[in-house]
């Protein structure tokens, strides 16, 4: 009876061949949880175009309708408020779409993010392209705008959710999720240079020829990098578990509401990105006219994600070394010194440098935590309701609803303020309640929405102990159905013998 394998008369023995084939499975199904430097890039770049064009949108929308398009501030105020509403509308309700989704060949999310890609990138050149006529320039911007948000929903929530889809190993994800953020944030800086180089630093003459190149540029980078996140990502099953029932709307929306961390991490993140929208929404007229830097307000825009990017990094090590909620503290109260020297010292163009390279460090972490904290909650969920999966996209959806509709109100609120201090739309020069206005916008609003989600974030429950346990014990569920499928495995072979 031979026990290797196999000997020199040619037999073999059945049981070391059913060891050896159930090696093979455990190892195929350990290597299915690993993600190559390969995939983690592929599935970071993915990230690219969502943020390419929101820091576009973002830094330089407000002021091109104001000074380009020439739109009284009342009805810019009118696009970017309804424009970020209907966003913010349209995450929950593509969410709901996508967890009803089926498994197809190219996965669940996938197809979402192909179909959609085409349509994002022509209603985004649309939204810069000024129209000949005078009147309904308002209704122009306003569809254009909301159905580029609309397409670019139908592609984030879905790359988003795919998180949870690329490994079943936590340490796996945040990984990617790490590689993901440096991606974002040069993305940002990407989207800030492309705009900002091209247009230069002149706004008080027609620039439409230049906004239209600008973003014939970015939708081509749009392009290539959905491409790579196609090509590049392989979308992974539930590891065998079976969905739950489909949920209506309305359970899905109590669902997610019913999680307590994930509301209090949702209303924390909630205050702080409010904070860091009002800052890169007005930051642009602020360094223009309220400092007088307009030749060097896109390289200052520059600066500052050029910092965040390169301590992206940086912040990955340290939430892996004093936890995630210590990184939040130290990495939102960072910006709060900076936010208020910006505003008291007399306007100098090598100090707003250096504060601005101090500022992108902030700008980093806000980046980066939100997302490397979500797949906690989720996974904290799926350990107290073991019996419910396939909702993850709900969970993604809905905090991208409330910090989009969060984004509309600050530029609505802030593009009136400027109204009502006088703005004049297409002077190269602005009255000094202007100037005071910015300043508000973007120092003490900003520190004092920093302090209250701090506070809200202090109550988050889940620390790395929890996270920990949490990790265990989803571990040995997922063991557990690895078992039931070897078991399968075993007797199948042991039939076969």
């Amino acid at each position: 009876f031979c026990v290797c394998g196999g000997c020199e008369s040619g037999c073999t023995d059945p049981l070391a061949d059913i060891i050896k084939r159930l090696q093979v499975i455990g190892c195929a199904k350990d290597q299915r949880n690993r993600l190559s430097v390969w995939n983690k890039l592929c599935y970071a770049i993915g990230g690219a175009p969502y943020q390419i064009t929101g820091s576009a949108l973002g830094f330089f929308l407000q002021i091109y309708l104001l000074d380009v398009a020439q739109l009284d501030p009342s009805h810019a105020s009118i696009i970017l408020f309804v424009g970020r509403a209907w966003d913010a509308v349209t995450d929950p309700t593509v969410g709901f779409l996508v967890s009803r989704s089926r498994w197809t060949r190219f996965g669940r999310m996938m197809p979402w993010i192909l179909l959609s890609t085409p349509f994002a990138v022509l209603t985004y050149f649309l939204i810069w392209y000024v129209p000949p006529f005078q009147q309904g320039k308002i209704i122009w911007y306003l569809i254009f705008y909301c159905l580029f948000q609309s397409m670019q929903t139908c592609f984030h929530v879905p790359y988003s959710a795919l998180t949870m889809f690329i490994s079943n190993d936590q340490k796996e994800r945040d990984s990617a999720t790490a590689y993901r953020m440096m991606v974002e944030v040069l993305g940002t800086v990407l989207g800030t240079a492309i705009q900002g180089q091209i247009i230069g630093g002149v706004f008080c003459s027609c620039l439409t020829q230049s906004y239209l190149i600008a973003s014939g540029v970015i939708c081509i980078i749009y392009v290539l990098c959905a491409a790579v996140l196609f090509f590049g990502v392989k979308e992974q099953k539930d590891n065998g578990r079976k969905r739950s029932q489909l949920l209506t709307f309305r359970q899905g929306l109590w669902l997610v509401m019913s999680h307590g961390p994930y509301i209090k991490l949702v209303i924390g993140f909630l205050f702080t990105s409010l904070a860091f929208m009002l800052l890169e929404g007005n930051f642009a007229l602020f360094i223009t006219y309220s400092l007088g830097h307009r030749k060097d307000f896109q390289n200052i825009l520059l600066v500052i994600m050029l910092s965040g990017t390169l301590t992206i990094p940086w912040w990955q090590w340290f939430l892996t070394k004093f936890g995630k909620k210590m990184a939040v503290y130290f990495g939102m109260t960072w910006a709060i010194p900076f936010m208020i020297l910006i505003v008291c010292i007399k306007s100098h163009l090598i100090i707003s440098y250096l504060v601005s390279v101090a500022a992108g460090v902030s700008v980093a972490a806000a980046f980066l935590l939100p997302w490397s904290m979500l797949p906690d909650v989720v996974d904290d969920f799926k350990v107290r309701n073991p019996d419910i999966h396939g909702h993850e996209a709900l969970f993604y959806s809905f905090y991208v609803f409330f910090i989009k509709f969060a984004s509309g109100v600050s530029l609505g609120i802030s593009t009136l303020s400027l109204k009502f201090a006088g703005y004049e739309t297409g002077s190269c020069l602005q009255p000094e309640a202007v100037s005071l206005t910015l300043k508000v916008l973007v120092s003490p609003v900003p520190v004092v929405l920093i302090a209250v989600g701090l506070l809200i974030l202090r109550t988050y429950p889940i620390d790395e102990d929890r996270r920990q346990g949490n990790r265990k014990l989803l571990q040995e569920m997922l063991d557990s159905v690895t078992d039931s499928d070897t078991d399968s495995e075993t007797s199948a072979l042991g039939s076969s013998v």
